[in-house]
């Protein structure tokens, strides 16, 4: 999800003087404002010889080298503005703009406060100084001033924009989705239509998320972080044909093939000698699920087979990023760079598979894949449909998630591993395995962790059935919007009409990650919603020692829990529909003696089996890297006429 805020631009052309000098100045200010800056400029330095201290001049000087890109300078000349007259709010404004374009912005945040003091009703600088609070992490700050900027200029979209985006980022999404839709009123905008559609999905209101990013593409078609967001969405809705999924993703494809004019130059396969290098591309290599999947992997991977070079997407770093990126021989980061010159910064890597591990999340560069700039590309790991990006030419998955018959679901061509696609890493948090909660409660708790997006009608009747069918049970949800009385309260009417008490829920917003493990000692038997089960949930719900009830689908996406559940050795586990699933929780739960067992031990039992067995994945992976880039050989050497 992107949710950028907007700063307020700095002031343009000049709205006011004071008195000029010889009237140099006053032509100035009218070349000024009428974009001939090459006049403007002469004129005011010509003020300038004549006066060095004139104010307005220097201000003037400076706000036109800002707009030309010239921020030091400009910087330097509104500041000895400042120092001969500090009562200006412009000066202060302007002069906060050129620290902010120079990354300045502590002094950048002290100029804005400035301004607000001397002006309280300055839009402009209550935006700019919200910007800048929450990009240095003040975000409830950042609100603040948001919120003084709305009431200062209420008919202003970019305000409302701001304090919807911050407090959706605060999973404040009530408020949030009030703010953005006032914008869009006041000016539709497609940012402003994408930020509300991120916003409805979080809180699961998916149909109008959908509704959103239309809205959206219909003021940007040809935006691709927009496309991925309403391809994303469309895996949560109920009753999409992996044939129809395939058709958007193709449509995405065909743009982004249609932007490159010539697609970077094949080269000769060269001798077939050392370590395959395989580039990740990823916004995620850090606190992420696709982070979490790759720490241990990594770890076990055999240095003379594979070298790992990684192109993160996007500059966020932590602790996991500490630990992951002495695994890298290089660390090459592509934010920032447009799509071509990544692409040529990749390629000159001398990447031999370059491996995309976003899809349509957030952050993903699959535009570059376009470009061509590996001999083999391929999707793993971090998304679960096709990419439909007919140059890439694998996605990695499992005889599970790709049985035979599925081939149609995808522009590429699969990679089944032996037993499952992906592997988890030995969570970093110590959290030990409870006993069974229920053993000292005296009824049942069933979990699900996952976002509320997956909660969708058909999920919420067959939970509601469940629960009518074990007497006293109650069913726990955690999710980041849960932190959010409204969000709780429309979640807890569609189970009141389906017969649920409210009292039967209990809502839980965020957590760290060892108080989000410690949550599930009050689950007793986890819940996966369909047809979008969980992944990394199912991982860590099995890890803590609680089974996850899941159901069998019809396409890659919907088969990931089974994927999980049989490599758990845990098929029992696995609903063929609603019904199945309802008898299947009531039979399964009425066991506290089973269910003890199974908790005590299931976390040795899934640390030796595929699940967590880092080295065994290792060796399944390699031998598919291998595999690809021996098929592009073969295919390369008759292309070259070179011996085989």
């Amino acid at each position: 999800m992107n949710r950028q805020q907007r700063r307020a631009r700095g002031q343009g052309a000049p709205t006011s003087t004071a008195p000029a000098v010889g009237g140099s100045l006053a032509e100035a200010v009218r070349h000024h404002r009428a974009g001939r800056l090459p006049e403007a400029e002469a004129l005011y330095r010509q003020v300038l010889r004549a006066g060095p201290r004139h104010p307005d001049a220097l201000h003037l000087l400076g706000v036109l080298l800002h707009q030309r890109g010239d921020h030091d300078q400009a910087a330097g000349l509104i500041g000895r503005a400042v120092a001969l007259d500090g009562t200006r709010a412009e000066f202060h404004y302007n002069l906060g703009n050129a620290h902010a374009a120079l990354g300045r912005l502590d002094e950048a945040a002290r100029c804005f406060r400035t301004v607000v003091v001397l002006q309280p009703g300055h839009a402009s600088a209550h935006t700019n100084l919200g910007s800048i609070l929450t990009t240095l992490g003040q975000p409830d700050e950042g609100i603040a001033c948001f919120r003084k900027a709305v009431a200062s200029r209420p008919d202003r979209a970019d305000g409302h924009y701001n304090l919807g985006n911050a407090l959706a980022r605060r999973w404040r999404l009530d408020e949030a989705i009030r703010s953005l839709r006032r914008a869009i009123a006041l000016e539709p905008d497609a940012d402003a239509c994408n930020t509300l559609g991120n916003a409805l999905r979080d809180c699961g209101r998916v149909e109008e998320a959908c509704v959103a990013y239309d809205d959206a593409l219909r003021l940007k078609p040809d935006d691709f972080a927009l496309r991925s967001n309403r391809l994303l969405a469309e895996n949560y809705r109920v009753g999409r044909a992996p044939e129809a999924m395939r058709r958007m993703a193709e449509a995405f494809g065909a743009l982004a093939a249609a932007r490159v004019p010539h697609p970077l130059a094949d080269r000769p396969p060269g001798p077939p000698s050392g370590p395959i290098r395989v580039g990740l591309v990823s916004g995620d290599l850090r606190n992420h699920p696709v982070g979490y999947f790759l720490e241990d992997f990594l770890d076990k991977v055999d240095p003379a087979r594979i070298t790992f070079l990684a192109f993160p997407t996007d500059h966020a770093e932590d602790e996991l990023t500490a630990r992951i990126r002495p695994r890298f021989a290089t660390w090459h980061p592509v934010a920032g760079l447009d799509d071509e010159a990544a692409a040529r910064s990749i390629q000159a890597s001398g990447v031999q598979i370059l491996l995309d591990l976003s899809g349509h999340t957030a952050g993903n560069r699959l535009p570059v894949f376009a470009w061509r700039p590996a001999p083999v590309q391929a999707a793993w790991l971090g998304y679960f449909a096709t990419t439909g990006l007919a140059e890439i030419d694998y996605v990695v998955t499992d005889p599970h998630v790709s049985p035979p018959g599925s081939s149609g679901e995808f522009v590429e061509r699969t990679w089944p591993l032996p037993d499952i696609y992906y592997c988890f890493s030995v969570p970093a948090a110590a959290v030990e395995v409870s006993p069974l909660p229920a053993r000292t409660s005296g009824s049942m708790t069933f979990g699900c962790f996952n976002t509320l997006a997956k909660i969708n009608d058909a999920v919420v009747a067959t939970w509601a059935l469940l629960l009518r069918a074990v007497p006293g049970s109650r069913l726990m949800l955690k999710a980041a919007p849960l932190g959010d009385a409204a969000v709780c309260a429309a979640l807890r009417a569609r189970f009141a009409a389906r017969g649920i008490a409210g009292d039967r829920l209990l809502l839980e917003g965020a957590s760290s990650r060892a108080e989000y493990l410690r949550a599930y000692h009050r689950v007793d038997v986890a819940l996966d919603p369909f047809p979008f089960p969980g992944g990394t949930t199912t991982f860590e719900a099995l890890w803590m020692g609680v089974p996850v009830l899941t159901r069998t689908g019809d396409r890659f996406l919907s088969r990931v829990g089974e994927t999980i559940m049989r490599n758990a050795g845990l098929a029992d586990w696995l609903a063929e529909d609603e019904d199945d699933y309802v008898a299947r929780a009531d039979r399964l739960a009425s066991n506290l003696d089973r269910l003890a067992r199974l908790r005590g031990d299931l976390r040795a039992r899934v640390l030796a089996s595929p699940l967590f067995d880092a080295a065994r994945f290792a060796r399944h992976f390699e031998d598919a890297m291998s595999g690809m880039w021996a098929e592009w050989r073969a295919a390369a050497a008759g292309r070259y006429d070179a011996p085989r």
